[in-house]
């Protein structure tokens, strides 16, 4: 609507409109570039620290982005397999190292009952994974544990659903940013004492990178996995090849022997413990269901299909690391992962294969935690959206980004990184909690969904999902028994958070009701402001231009100022009476030095009509410099504080900027006046 018309869109044949005048609304487009006259520049509210400010963030994050440049791109299999199977495939290069310490509390020998652990995981991947493509197809749009249990459980379990998904997202940026530092560690054993220090570095370069809006390319991702994918085929090949035909390492009937005998020394709580610790290595899995939306059609197929084919990779990555790792003997390092061991040992120890693969190892561990960046504010938009997270989380920044949950992510994921030492071992137990509490929260509303909605096949998709359900269920008992105490903390802050977003929606709907606004009220003009009162410490630039500024608004003007000294404040009242003559001016005794509180009972003391609206101006310097900031404005700071919610008060900062050319020669008085 320009010009005050409002134009006639989306007519039809026999519509009968007429054409409504509107001359008080007119809109404005902000085109972003911010030109301005010489004359508009030298009054705009810009200061040193502000110009500084803006520059450092076009530098860090870049120029902003308009809401219609985002770009919707649909994937193709292998460009999807490569972002969504990062996080999932990635694991196989810590899950071997976690079954295996495990197990060897039980003795060296138990380390040989480390192949049959890895088969029951991968048997286990194999029904989650089957189970989460279901929810693909029933959840086009992007399931997710949230969403499922959102509609089939209710908002307890979703609640419960969406704190996993946070925690296991803050995890997966920790978690996976330590194993890449442990991958560089172990090729160069020289950057050690460095290893927190690169990990918040990493975290930090990634929270600038998607600070900038920086989106997930199908070529950038897919170059880094599918190397490590190349190279790990490769380094189990390889170790095949030296095992079966070369005879290197430990012959098949004497693992089978020792496995036997293992089984005989071993509990069963030492095997459960090493089957929780191993099922780490089912961590995004549920990424490619959640992601729906984003594949080319018909998406839930092709999200289906690459869901298989992440398994299969995932697997045979897993259960092959594993064998060879057996075969060879490899046991557990403080300063060297086994998967590091296990590359060392097939392909050399400082040969170009093995830093090869170090070095994929540690970039797919990358961007595996990058994809939290992309999952953790997109579900805390979701959460703010439905009430249950602070609005800011659902605000985009500059560059088309979450910024506020990106963010609280960074800081989150680099103090677990610090309180841990980097070490990824202490944070495992943390990580399987979170991601078996959503896998079983998703597969139970499957169950609900597939009793609701009876469609074709329904029962083998009950039936799948339930057998998932049981076992994600059972694995996450597991995880909470034998990997106490830090299971419990975790099982303690999923609540608590809970607790939170329940507290935070409540408010939020008290705060609707209390703002409400009746469709059938008619609103008229509002009277004037019976008084405007300054508050005034003595004359200043900032005070003159409130003085002004208030006058412009009522006739009923009173200056006020709070002294404990009356002979300094009658000298005040001199000169004001001297400059603004006419304006009452009224001193206000503080025999306790207190400025707030004398000039708060004032304001109730003489309110003569209760229903009367009061208009405070605060007279505020603009500091130019951020240090200045801690030197001024504070008390102006404190009563404006004790001000907000009186009744009928109407509080208005009035600043002031040095750079204000307005008050510096004020105009000469009209001599026909």
């Amino acid at each position: 609507m320009i010009g005050g018309r409002e134009p006639l869109r989306g007519r039809r044949p026999g519509d009968r409109r007429v054409r409504v005048e509107r001359p008080h609304s007119q809109y404005f487009r902000y085109s972003g570039k911010g030109h301005m006259t010489a004359k508009a520049a030298a009054s705009a509210p810009t200061t040193a620290f502000g110009r500084g400010a803006a520059r450092t963030r076009a530098i860090l994050f870049g120029r902003p982005l308009a809401s219609d440049q985002e770009i919707d791109e649909r994937l193709n299999k292998k460009k999807a397999l490569a972002i969504f199977s990062s996080d999932a495939i990635s694991s196989s290069a810590y899950a071997t190292e976690e079954i295996m310490r495990a197990l060897i509390v039980a003795g060296a020998g138990a380390l040989f009952l480390s192949l049959e652990v890895a088969i029951g995981i991968a048997i286990l991947l194999a029904v989650v994974s089957t189970s989460y493509r279901q929810i693909g197809y029933a959840y086009p749009n992007g399931g997710g544990a949230y969403a499922v249990s959102k509609e089939n459980l209710g908002r307890l379990a979703a609640l419960v659903a969406g704190a996993a998904l946070l925690v296991d997202y803050i995890l997966t940026v920790a978690v996976s940013t330590s194993s890449a530092v442990q991958q560089i560690t172990s090729a160069v054993p020289e950057l050690l004492p460095w290893g927190v220090v690169m990990g918040v570095f990493f975290i930090i370069v990634m929270s600038i990178g998607n600070l900038r809006g920086l989106r997930e390319s199908g070529n950038i991702f897919a170059i880094p996995t599918y190397l490590f994918m190349g190279s790990a085929l490769l380094m189990i090949g390889l170790g095949l090849y030296q095992i079966l035909v070369l005879g290197d390492g430990s012959s098949e009937a004497v693992i089978h022997a020792n496995a036997e005998s293992a089984m005989e020394t071993v509990g069963v709580l030492v095997l459960l413990r090493a089957f929780a610790s191993g099922s780490v290595a089912l961590t995004g899995v549920e990424a490619i269901a959640n992601g729906v939306p984003a594949f080319q059609k018909p998406e839930p197929k092709n999200a289906a299909v690459t869901l298989t084919w992440m398994a299969i990779v995932l697997a045979t990555l897993f259960v092959g690391i594993t064998f060879v790792a057996d075969s060879f003997g490899i046991a557990p390092q403080d300063n060297v992962t086994v998967v590091a061991d296990v590359a060392a040992t097939v392909f050399g120890a400082s040969s170009i294969g093995f830093y090869v693969f170090q070095i994929t190892t540690a970039l797919i561990l990358i961007l595996a935690a990058n994809t939290a960046y992309n999952a953790f504010p997109r579900l805390g938009a979701l959460l703010a959206e439905d009430g249950y997270m602070p609005r800011q989380f659902a605000y985009r920044g500059d560059r088309l980004a979450y910024t506020l949950g990106i963010v609280i992510l960074s800081g989150v994921a680099i103090a677990l990184l610090v309180w841990f030492n980097g070490d990824t071992h202490a944070l495992i137990p943390l990580y399987s909690v979170g991601v078996f509490v959503s896998f079983t929260l998703s597969q139970s509303g499957m169950v609900r969904h597939w009793l609701k909605d009876r469609d074709a096949g329904w029962r083998w998709k009950l039936a799948l999902n339930a057998v998932g359900a049981v076992m994600t269920g059972i694995v996450l008992v597991v995880v909470l028994i034998s990997k106490a105490p830090q299971s419990l903390f975790v099982a303690v802050v999923i609540p608590v958070i809970v607790m939170v977003m329940l507290f935070i929606y409540r408010q939020y709907q008290h705060s609707a009701a209390e703002l409400q606004v009746r469709p059938d009220l008619v609103f008229g003009s509002p009277r004037r402001h019976e008084r405007v009162i300054i508050p005034v410490p003595g004359i200043s630039r900032a005070v003159v231009q409130a003085i002004q500024f208030g006058r412009s608004l009522s006739d009923d003007l009173q200056l006020v100022h709070v002294n404990e000294d009356i002979e300094d404040a009658e000298r005040v009242r001199d000169r004001f009476e001297q400059q603004f003559p006419g304006v009452p001016f009224v001193i206000v005794e503080s025999p306790y030095r207190s400025l707030v509180s004398p000039f708060v009972t004032y304001l109730d003391v003489t309110s003569k009509d209760p229903e009367a609206i009061t208009l405070v101006l605060i007279p505020e310097y603009v500091a130019r410099h951020w240090w200045e900031r801690i030197l001024y404005n504070q008390t102006a700071n404190r009563l404006r504080t004790a001000l907000l919610g009186r009744p009928n008060t109407v509080v208005a900062n009035v600043p002031y900027r040095r750079e204000d050319p307005t008050l510096h020669h004020p105009p000469a008085a009209d001599p026909h006046e």
